[in-house]
């Protein structure tokens, strides 16, 4: 028994030609067959506790484990009898309740930044196809106004007031205190939280720094980019200044998020699939890492997700980041995917939104094929991209019903 347990905690010590238990003491790892000799009954007691004591631990971890809602599972790599399954945009324009709901209430703002509503829209999706991840409802430009930055959405799409695109205006950008400037993204999160409890793992999320850049230099919307890429190369240092203040704040704001009761965050990195290789390596990708690893200081076990719009050609420079899922658009093949990202690292997707108008067999036999290509470990099953406006409610029905009969053997 003894040597056994010298042998394990010991290991990375142990070589052919090198040390060797039967010759060393495991405790002072000086050459003794005395100590062997004499010793052997009170070693016994000494490592059977210390197994005990393992094994006690490890039993409890693993009842942790098996007691976390079944997304956050995925998401961290453990064993899972089926794989979870939300959707991005999940709470929106598809479903009648919304539709009815914005009538009465027309800007986005309001539905988003008020919590009764919020909490309303973000609930409706979880009523009625209980979903595996409830999502917040709200926008990635919500926490602009706490930064000094001011914006409206209306029918058309986001527009900033007043677009960054002098040092002047990049300097008027400040530290963002979302208790604050945020205190319904609080209250909204709490509730949701209470409401769904343990049955489902409860989703925040935000900008990563370059696409929050590029809706504030562009002034909204854009076709051609051209206004935050000419910034790039011609003032590059001014996009740095913004974009370090930026992945600051946004830091800041996950974590809000996660101590208002988020329990995984996703940062969308949408316009960062425009970025040329090499752009990405040097206005994006730091800065996704500078969020990362201030949410990670502060937040080691809060599982955080990556999502870049058309980025399948930067999955190993996404996978070497260090977030704990990847989520991946309906361009690449998820089982390409995941041999080109590694084990170490978890996937999310990647339905094509547009198969959800097409017939429920398809549905079906799109849906299942991407869980089998993606593996049984480490897998979160979700579209490529937002659900689509003109969606049936009846298809997405038969979206989470095809994963939820789903089961490994």
């Amino acid at each position: 028994m003894w040597l056994l347990f010298i042998n394990q905690t010991y290991s990375p010590f142990l070589s052919k030609g090198g040390l060797h238990s039967k010759n060393y003491c495991p405790l002072c790892f000086r050459q003794s067959s005395f100590f062997l000799l004499h010793r052997k009954k009170r070693l016994v007691q000494v490592s059977m506790t210390a197994t005990s004591d393992q094994l006690k631990g490890a039993k409890e971890d693993a009842l942790n484990q098996a007691q976390l809602p079944l997304l956050l599972r995925a998401a961290k790599g453990l064993p899972v009898e089926r794989p979870p399954v939300w959707m991005m945009r999940q709470a929106g324009r598809y479903m009648k309740a919304y539709q009815e709901l914005a009538k009465k209430h027309p800007s986005f703002r309001e539905r988003s930044e008020n919590p009764e509503l919020a909490i309303e829209i973000s609930l409706q999706p979880w009523r009625v196809f209980r979903p595996d991840g409830v999502i917040l409802f709200s926008d990635i430009l919500t926490p602009l106004p706490g930064m000094g930055v001011a914006f409206d959405i209306p029918d058309k799409g986001p527009v900033i007031e007043r677009p960054l695109r002098t040092k002047e205006d990049i300097e008027r950008v400040h530290e963002l205190q979302p208790e604050r400037s945020t205190p319904f993204v609080r209250e909204t999160l709490k509730a949701l939280r209470e409401a769904v409890s343990d049955e489902a793992t409860v989703l925040g999320f935000v900008a990563a720094p370059y696409t929050l850049a590029t809706y504030c230099v562009e002034g909204g919307n854009s076709k051609s980019y051209s206004a935050i890429k000419k910034m790039a190369f011609t003032e590059p240092e001014l996009l740095h200044q913004l974009l370090e203040k930026f992945s600051h704040n946004l830091a800041i704001y996950c974590c809000y998020q996660i101590e208002s009761g988020a329990q995984a965050i996703q940062i969308f990195d949408s316009w960062a699939g425009q970025l040329s290789p090499i752009d990405y390596e040097i206005f994006a990708l730091p800065y996704q890492k500078r969020v990362l690893e201030q949410v990670k200081s502060h937040y080691p076990d809060t599982p955080i997700i990556l999502f870049i719009s058309q980025g399948s050609h930067y999955l190993e420079r996404m996978a070497s980041v260090g977030f704990d899922v990847i989520s991946l658009d309906w361009t690449v093949d998820i089982g390409k995917a995941r041999e080109r990202m590694g084990s170490h690292v978890s996937i999310q997707g990647n339905l094509d939104p547009a198969i959800l108008l097409g017939t429920p067999e398809l549905i079906e036999e799109r849906t299942r094929e991407i869980i089998q290509k993606a593996g049984p470990r480490g897998h979160i099953m979700n579209l490529g991209h937002g659900v689509l406006p003109n969606t049936p409610e009846e298809n997405v029905t038969k979206f989470f019903e095809t994963v939820r009969k789903f089961q490994w053997h």
